[in-house]
């Protein structure tokens, strides 16, 4: 919905950026500050982790400034590499047709860390950085970064930057720009060290405060559930048939809305779809029915994280997992409100496990492993399939175990030989073979695992059924 952003005067080519990252409707505090930043006015605005504030100043930057620079024209200053990179990631998302280069700079042990890597990727440009004070201070020192062309200083999560004892680094820093610049400050608190840092090196500062959208999570329980893309609906179904909430289901994208809307449909289950594509008075037709409890369960993508008020929401369930920590949270945000608890669930892939790391390591809040929840004598609605992608290895490999062995006159070679030539699987997807008396142990890749258990079980040997089990570990 590219018009919902270039109304509030950002360019088509922001703009469709921001419709290629599925951001349907800016949020409260884009809405505030983009104008205003614009214009090139000083902003000072209350906005916690979570309210697309990154979207808001990077908006700004990206509309205030030329790209292909031989110096950095902006800097955002941030408390924690993690913040650093994340920045980088969403401004690299955002700039996707305006050319601008960012470039994330911190300190730390690994390969991405060091100095050395971050020196030799700023001598090929940037016009954007993203650091902590500490490393940014390091290369100015050693002559390395320039910022005598900055046109937009970003200072975000203020607060935090003050408490971790960074003032004298960000002084140092401010005295190396121009006097004549935009300063952007967010800080989720406003302490008196805040206010007088926002006076003391911002021109008459526009003040935004946006506390409608500020993300309380305290009362939410968070999990998230190890299953593979081809068990998410057998999962989901077994917690609403269990738990039975009233939830709000998240997608990443309307085409994901729309089949599990069908899917959940057809099951009987009491669900509604909302998503940028429908009309804005059936989005709020929808919103008032699962106030009015005449349905459990809406499936949404993030548009409803967005100005979605209902105090009665049990659980949130991330369907698709997000990439972004500030989705994340807008998205849990919707359960735990109101003074009551509330269940935030995400479905996550073996290869996205990693974004459940990031998540804890850079906002401090505990993501715990859950299993699918389990009722004895109850039939599921949705049958459990074998997912090769899930049980696989980093190569890619499953191990299946054959009811032949060495008692049946095969070595790993013959055995291998039989097993290309019976279940159609090419030599190179046959990988360690494990040879038994009476069974043995093959690894094959995931992409013929239904020829091991389909095409395989149709021959025998010697008058012997073939069995082969799936080793899922």
């Amino acid at each position: 919905m590219i018009s919902n952003f270039t109304k509030l005067g950002i360019s088509e080519d922001v703009a469709k950026a921001m419709d290629d990252m599925g951001w349907e409707e800016p949020t409260p505090i884009q809405e505030a500050a983009i104008p205003k930043g614009l214009e090139g006015i000083d902003l000072f605005g209350q906005a916690q982790t979570g309210t697309g504030k990154t979207g808001a100043y990077g908006s700004i930057i990206l509309g205030r400034t030329e790209s292909g620079n031989d110096i950095p024209t902006s800097i955002v200053l941030v408390p924690t590499r993690e913040l650093a990179l994340q920045v980088e990631g969403e401004m690299i998302k955002l700039s996707k047709y305006t050319g601008h280069r960012t470039l994330a700079v911190f300190g730390g042990s690994s390969a991405k860390s060091k100095i050395e890597h971050q020196l030799e990727k700023l001598e090929k440009g940037a016009d954007i950085i993203a650091g902590t004070t500490g490393r940014v201070r390091d290369m100015i020192t050693r002559g390395a970064l320039n910022l005598s062309n900055i046109q937009v200083l970003v200072l975000d999560e203020a607060d935090r930057m003050l408490d971790m004892g960074f003032m004298e680094d960000i002084q140092f820093i401010m005295g190396k720009m121009p006097k004549e610049k935009q300063v952007l400050l967010f800080s989720a608190t406003m302490t008196e060290d805040v206010k007088n840092l926002a006076y003391d090196y911002m021109d008459k500062p526009k003040e935004i405060t946006v506390s409608e959208d500020e993300v309380v999570l305290d009362l939410t329980k968070q999990y998230y559930i190890s299953v593979g893309r081809r068990n998410k609906t057998w999962a989901l179904c077994r917690i609403l048939d269990i738990d039975k909430p009233k939830a709000v289901i998240f997608c990443q994208t309307k085409k994901m809305v729309d089949i599990l809307d069908e899917r959940l449909t057809n099951l009987k289950y009491k669900v509604e779809a909302i998503h940028g594509d429908l009309p804005q008075s059936k989005r709020e037709r929808v919103i008032q029915d699962i106030r009015n409890d005449k349905i459990d369960i809406l499936i949404a993508t993030d548009v409803a994280a967005r100005g979605l008020d209902i105090d009665d929401i049990t659980y949130v369930i991330n369907y698709d997992m997000p990439d972004d920590i500030d989705t994340y949270i807008h998205r849990i945000g919707r359960t735990g409100r109101a003074g009551k608890e509330g269940t935030a669930v995400s479905f996550v892939t073996s290869e996205e496990e990693h974004i459940i790391r990031e998540f804890q390591l850079r906002t401090g809040m505990e993501i715990e492993k859950r299993d699918v929840p389990e009722e004895e004598g109850m039939k599921d609605t949705v049958r459990k399939v074998i997912d090769y992608d899930q049980i696989s290895d980093v190569f890619g490999m499953v191990k299946f175990e054959v009811n032949l062995g060495k008692d049946d006159g095969y070595g790993k070679v013959s055995l291998a030989d039989f097993i290309i030539r019976n279940a159609r699987v090419r030599d190179a997807a046959i990988g360690k073979i494990q040879l038994g008396a009476e069974s043995s142990i093959v690894e094959v890749h995931k992409d013929y695992g239904n020829r091991m258990t389909m095409d395989l079980t149709k021959c025998k040997h010697k008058g012997k059924h073939i069995t082969v089990k799936v080793i899922q570990e």
